[in-house]
């Protein structure tokens, strides 16, 4: 595996950088310590502009290649955030925060970015700009969005964008990735009714709010069988049913949360006019009302297919033929994608062995990985932006 020389040396620093991230998680866009960290390191790497509070507590830093001749700007992005889990696995480097833990390996992609910031600040062998992004609030906050929003991309030139993401399951160092939908839209909808409460031994008075609630739950999943077409992929998901607070009261109202995902827009939009439409009938025909608040969330992660060819040539470089170019696409969201749509890139998985999958209290990234992912970035750079 033609890991980069220098990056292997300094293999132990970054491990340390991991773990010292990995002791003191921080969430959504509470991520004060790590973006100082990150500040920090980047100043210490000689990078030549470093700017924070981009997103609110984004850090992006800028280096310069040797030459600049081509004009281009390539953007490498990373997120920070943890998630509100309790660890439970006893670590040297176990999580110091009650409730907080990195369950989805944010440390290790911060770090292994920060590598990649060493070494390229170092030598340099490139002709144009690296961009390195590090991002709040991926797990839910939108710190992508955020950073777009405020103008990230047009300030910094950003001419292409790209992500990574490490991938229990896959082989440690092996990657994969796919042109065009790889990860679903991510969107919340909560369903409030109302009904008619009372005494429970008098039904008949009532409006039953968890008789209303258990048929829609149940209607809500004839969306996906019988209206999206079955070679397409959607999920709706009922998470939360709250109702009543005793066991003799029919109560007034109810409410029920949940997730949708789609990996296209056109399903997109077909589920939320339905799931409208079967909501408020299917209430009506119990004498009740119910509204569904749909909020659309993170857009389908898609790959732009240039750019994924490119990655996974960059992939090649490192890992040789474990590249998986067709991995199928997933379920789960993931806010890189408002990067892509404002800017062409691609996403690519990095393996990183067997294990507790991600979101798990006993996960944690596989240190293993760490030159792999650090040649990856600064292979992509020098490849995309060659000094000769």
């Amino acid at each position: 595996m033609p890991i980069i020389n220098r990056i292997a040396e300094f293999h132990k620093d970054v491990t340390e950088w991991r773990r010292d991230i990995h002791a003191n998680p921080e969430l959504q866009f509470d991520v004060h310590r790590t973006a100082a960290l990150v500040a920090e390191k980047l100043k210490e790497f000689g990078v030549d502009e470093i700017v924070t509070g981009i997103g609110r507590t984004g850090v992006v830093g800028v280096i310069k290649g040797r030459k600049n001749g081509s004009g281009r700007t390539i953007g490498l992005r990373a997120d920070m955030d943890a998630l509100p889990i309790q660890e439970i696995i006893d670590r040297p480097y176990k999580s110091k925060t009650d409730g907080a833990m990195h369950a989805c390996g944010h440390d290790g992609h911060t770090a292994m970015l920060l590598g990649a910031a060493r070494y390229l600040a170092e030598t340099r062998n490139f002709d144009g700009t690296a961009v390195v992004i590090f991002q709040p609030a991926e797990e839910g906050g939108g710190g992508g969005r955020e950073m777009v929003n405020e103008g990230m991309m047009d300030r910094f030139s950003i001419d292409e964008v790209y992500g990574l993401h490490n991938a229990p399951g896959l082989p440690a160092g092996a990657f994969a990735i796919r042109s065009g939908s790889m990860m679903a839209a991510a969107d919340m909808f909560v369903i409030d009714i109302e009904g008619l409460g009372g005494h429970a031994a008098r039904p008949q008075r009532c409006v039953d709010t968890t008789l209303v609630g258990a048929h829609i739950m149940t209607a809500l999943q004839s969306v996906v069988a019988r209206n999206v077409d079955p070679v397409e992929a959607a999920v709706v998901s009922v998470t939360t049913f709250k109702a009543g607070d005793t066991f003799n009261v029919i109560p007034q109202t109810a409410q029920l949360t949940g997730t949708a995902r789609t990996l296209s827009a056109e399903v997109r939009d077909l589920l939320e006019e339905r799931m409208r439409e079967v909501v408020e009938h299917t209430a009506r025909a119990f004498g009740a009302k119910a509204t569904l608040d749909y909020q659309r969330n993170y857009p389908v992660l898609s790959n732009h297919a240039q750019q994924a060819e490119f990655a996974a040539g960059v992939a090649r470089q490192v890992a040789g033929d474990r590249v998986d170019t067709n991995t199928p696409p997933v379920m789960g969201g993931e806010d890189f994608a408002f990067m892509l749509e404002a800017r062409p890139g691609a996403f690519i998985y990095l393996g990183q062995g067997d294990g507790p999958y991600v979101h798990h209290p006993a996960y944690d990234f596989n240190d293993e990985i760490i030159p792999v992912g650090c040649s990856y970035w600064a292979k992509l750079v020098e490849t995309a932006l060659p000094a000769g």
